[in-house]
């Protein structure tokens, strides 16, 4: 038995058939074409936004938690309410120690100030940070290295300076800054590092734009003894940053004349629940490019229903003779849901051709330099489960009219005008 698909008569028949009214046939078929373009734009676009907004946070630890020191909101110990207090590193050991949540922690001092060398000298944030901070915030190395554990040990006069910063003082070539001696707010200080921010999002400061020296080295230079600005932490797996706070609440209150229920005297800034807020955010827009795209889709569908029903309509009589001289029910329905089929897969494909098209353009607009692609594209697997998802709505709209071409009768087929 030969198949319809490789039947050539067959073929020409669905050209024929759907080239007979040309105005209908393309107004069905850009139903189809913009219903398929529609859902898979709504799904690559939906992607891509996710992606350009959590690259704005790339390299960033999303378990992350930033710790203030704030105004006291509640009298205690003889100290009225609206006293200013500092924190420590023996605060952050506490903490530690109380918690079993901790994974990564940086205290930090931030000063801003001037970084010369020679002649030449800008501006920026100087910040003394820990080895645990290149890890809670990657960022793009230049040249050089990172400042390290032994660094802070040792106290050293190690700078890392930030790309624009090293741009400022010795030109485009990173390199060039290596193993110069930079004059920090007055402290002459060996580059061991040139780096970059990886993405918008930064702490106290954009690392291009700022300096970097040991904590231990900025306590000295500073006489701030064992005070910190703030504290960075991650936690660890299985845990969230808000599982820290309790027991960081304790170990500060022990040690400061701060209530125990003060909880404005020092602010959390929780990274990982403005990831899941910006996660719920995108859930909500892939629904509702879902419930939009099914909408498109089922617009799409209709229109292929209607269209049969008119061509089964208009080939009453051919379908009666064809019954007459012998074909088989079979063959009416193949050949109704054949040209549904084409007319679902010619619109579809080119579609999600069009779709693929816009979405490249739109990640091409959205991309920039040092951070990586926002995301606005259709993968291969995504075309095809829309592509055979009209297939096969469009090959079910055409089946109740196919069924009732099945049904006619020669007799009653012949009598049609």
């Amino acid at each position: 038995m030969k198949l319809a698909i490789f039947d050539l008569d067959n073929w020409r028949e669905i050209g024929a058939t759907l080239s007979r009214n040309k105005t209908r046939t393309f107004l069905t078929a850009f139903g189809i074409f913009w219903g398929t373009a529609m859902l898979a734009m709504l799904h690559g676009g939906a992607v891509g936004l996710a992606g350009t907004m959590t690259r704005n946070f790339e390299g960033f630890a999303t378990n992350m938690a930033a710790v203030i020191p704030d105004q006291t909101s509640i009298s205690y110990k003889g100290f009225n309410k609206g006293m200013y207090w500092s924190m420590t590193t023996d605060d952050v050991e506490r903490t530690c120690r109380m918690s079993r949540a901790i994974d990564l922690k940086s205290p930090i001092i931030g000063r801003y100030g001037n970084i010369a060398y020679g002649s030449k000298y800008t501006s920026g944030n100087v910040n003394g940070v820990t080895s645990d901070y290149w890890r809670i915030q990657e960022v793009k190395l230049y040249a050089g290295r990172v400042l390290n554990e032994s660094d802070d040990r040792r106290k050293a006069k190690n700078v890392m300076i930030g790309k624009n910063v090293s741009d400022e003082l010795f030109g485009s070539d990173p390199s060039a800054a290596i193993g110069k001696f930079v004059n920090v707010n007055g402290m002459y200080c060996l580059c061991v590092g040139v780096a970059g921010q990886k993405a918008d999002a930064s702490i106290n400061g954009r690392v291009d734009d700022s300096a970097f020296i040991p904590l231990s080295t900025m306590q000295l230079a500073y006489n701030t003894g064992n005070k910190v600005d703030f504290l960075i932490f991650t936690a660890k797996d299985g845990y969230k940053p808000k599982d820290v706070v309790p027991d960081l609440r304790r170990a500060v209150c022990s040690a400061h004349p701060i209530h125990p229920d003060d909880e404005k005297a020092f602010w959390v800034m929780d990274v990982s629940e403005m990831f899941e807020m910006v996660g719920n955010m995108f859930t909500g827009i892939d629904l509702l490019a879902l419930f939009v795209g099914a909408g498109t889709l089922m617009a799409g569908i209709i229109g292929v229903g209607n269209i049969m029903w008119i061509i089964v309509r208009e080939r009453t009589r051919e379908i009666g003779i064809r019954r007459a001289i012998g074909a088989k029910p079979r063959d009416v329905i193949v050949q109704i849901l054949s040209e549904s089929s084409v007319l679902t897969v010619v619109a579809g494909t080119a579609g999600i051709t069009f779709a693929a098209v816009v979405l490249y353009v739109a990640d091409m607009i959205t991309s920039e330099p040092g951070l990586s692609a926002a995301g606005f594209q259709l993968s291969f697997t995504a075309a095809v489960v829309i592509l055979v998802l009209f297939l096969v709505l469009g090959t079910a709209a055409g089946l109740i009219p196919s069924l009732k071409a099945m049904r006619i009768k020669p007799v009653e087929a012949m009598r049609e005008k």
